[in-house]
């Protein structure tokens, strides 16, 4: 009898209490493991919050993102198959040489504000 009500008398301990902290060390390895591969892709940049990043997704493909970081403001904007449209002036030529790689000529300005010709 007196071993039984020792044994009732200890208080009872939660079963979950050695995994209370499993929380926290989940949310700091998840953290840990986006700090690595922001390291590994070389772009410490997206931590900074002064700096400005632009970032092409899957480029020439019609999943195509092109994402720009621009201080704490963050922008996605998707391809879509219209085609852009408007009132503008000409600013140059583009020319794709033979390697594949394209060079931009811009137009000859008469003055800092070039008005368009008329």
């Amino acid at each position: 009898m007196r071993r039984q009500r020792r044994f009732l008398e200890e208080e009872d301990e939660d079963p979950l209490s050695g995994v209370a902290n499993l929380f926290d060390v989940a949310m700091v390895f998840a953290v840990a493991l986006l700090v690595a591969l922001v390291l590994s892709y070389h772009i410490p940049e997206m931590l900074d919050d002064t700096s400005t990043v632009t970032l092409v997704k899957n480029p020439g493909t019609p999943q195509m993102q092109v994402i720009v970081k621009e201080g704490e403001k963050i922008t996605v904007m998707n391809m879509t198959d219209q085609v852009g449209g408007g009132q503008g002036t000409r600013m140059g030529t583009a020319y794709r040489l033979s390697s594949g790689e394209i060079i931009y000529v811009p137009d000859e300005e008469t003055g800092p504000l070039k008005s368009p010709a008329r």
